[in-house]
């Protein structure tokens, strides 16, 4: 009997364990993705006078390739792009809405993030 007990509770922990596992990285995947935002949306070749100003899809393309990174699959629909200022100082907002999902022995969870660039 006790040793039902032992593999019972062994059983449990490395189900919190993963679990917690899971979830951690989900959260550290959203917030290395909110930094890539931040990265994104200041990348303005046009403050420098160099490059262009990147299209909506372009900000878009890289955004999506930048969260493949981190695990995260969008799409462009997922993806606004606002923009504000003037020519001479333009300012770019990104916002991203996407779901993770956790997987349990028998069950999931589907956590809603939105993160922006503010």
């Amino acid at each position: 009997m006790a040793k039902l007990k032992i593999i019972a509770g062994f059983l449990l922990f490395l189900f919190v364990i993963s679990t917690a596992w899971q979830i951690a990285s989900c959260e550290f995947a959203n917030y290395e993705l909110k930094d890539d935002l931040k990265d994104v949306a200041a990348m303005g070749g046009s403050r420098l006078g160099l490059l262009a100003q990147s299209s909506d899809d372009d900000l878009r393309d890289t955004v999506i390739h930048r969260a493949a990174g981190y695990g995260i699959h969008l799409g462009r629909n997922q993806i606004q792009v606002q923009r504000a200022g003037t020519e001479e100082n333009p300012r770019v907002f990104l916002e991203v809405k996407y779901r993770a999902r956790i997987v349990f022995p028998g069950a999931s969870l589907v956590f809603h993030f939105k993160t922006a660039s503010e």
